[in-house]
């Protein structure tokens, strides 16, 4: 079988059969087309190590859109994606090469942010409260922190999704699975007062109040877009005096790392951020030296008067 109607084949599976996102789908076109202009619409038993090794090379030296190399990230989403197209031939009994043959570059492990307790509370009192849109904006930072939701997942909530005096709902995340979010009082506090407030018929949790750049084409047109959230972010950041980038994926750092800091063990943190995997939600173990140094301090007979 040719290479691009497996594709095609591959692409609807996810779509139908797996209920994977739209933009999941795009992204993996994307990335197996690129196997395309590499090397032609090749059929898939031609796909062995030594062209993986090949394709591999060509994407290492083949220019990003704004000129840079790609990033050996994003080389390792084009590895993914053929791992999964090449599991999807295997289950239907298409001569191919084994997924596990493929192995994933090493790449540098970001460096977590996260916001100190001080730096959270210049944050919060950024917002000019005196208007709507400034309660809308407290009630977005107080629920990113309390509840480490992702933004797009806070920016697709509806009004009737959220239960504020229960303080805990579902939302439906990465790979179409869901997980319950717990929010704080304050949190629930901040959305009842902007609810409160709205005057309006609209069926999302967070409206937008200017410009017309936002619109969707769905019609949800009075949604806030994720973009917009992102701007927002930056912005009291700026305004609060913190020098670090600030972005919703911050306060979904701070909101893990405040967890862990209180004595949360990794295992219950991972469910709350929704990971699929663990070793994504390692990378938080950073807040784990300050309980080792008092360990150390505590413990180690250097530390200890003679």
């Amino acid at each position: 079988m040719k290479f691009a109607k497996a594709k095609t084949d591959f692409l609807e599976h996810l779509e139908i059969e797996q209920g994977r996102s739209l933009k999941t789908v795009v992204n993996y076109d994307h990335y197996l087309t690129r196997l395309i202009d590499f090397a032609g619409d090749i059929s898939i038993n031609d796909i062995d190590q030594e062209l993986v090794r090949k394709w591999r090379l060509w994407l290492n030296r083949l220019p990003s859109n704004s000129g840079d190399d790609i990033k050996k990230n994003t080389q390792n989403y084009h590895l993914i994606a053929l791992r999964s197209f090449l599991k999807y031939c295997a289950k239907r009994d298409i001569p191919c090469m084994p997924a596990d043959k493929i192995e994933l570059a090493k790449s540098k492990r970001k460096q977590v942010t996260f916001l100190q307790s001080q730096e959270l509370e210049n944050l919060f009192q950024a917002p000019d409260l005196a208007s709507e849109q400034g309660i809308r904006d407290r009630a977005i930072l107080e629920l990113l922190f309390s509840s480490g939701l992702r933004v797009s997942e806070l920016v697709a909530l509806n009004q009737t999704d959220i239960n504020l005096k229960r303080r805990e709902f579902m939302v439906r995340g990465k790979g179409q699975k869901d997980r319950p979010i717990f929010i704080s009082e304050n949190a629930a506090w901040w959305v009842d007062k902007y609810l409160q407030r709205r005057n309006d018929n609209n069926i999302p949790l967070f409206i937008r109040y200017s410009g017309q750049k936002e619109v969707k084409q769905s019609g949800d047109h009075m949604r806030l877009s994720a973009r917009s959230v992102q701007r927002m972010i930056s912005k009291y950041a700026l305004l609060a005096g913190i020098t670090k980038k600030v972005s919703p994926h911050t306060l979904r750092h701070s909101f893990a790392t405040d967890l862990l800091m209180n004595g949360a063990d990794l295992r219950s943190v991972q469910a709350l951020l929704g990971h699929s995997n663990i070793s994504t939600t390692q990378i938080y173990t950073h807040v784990t030296d300050p309980h080792l140094k008092a360990v150390h301090e505590k413990f180690h007979s250097s530390n200890k008067e003679d």
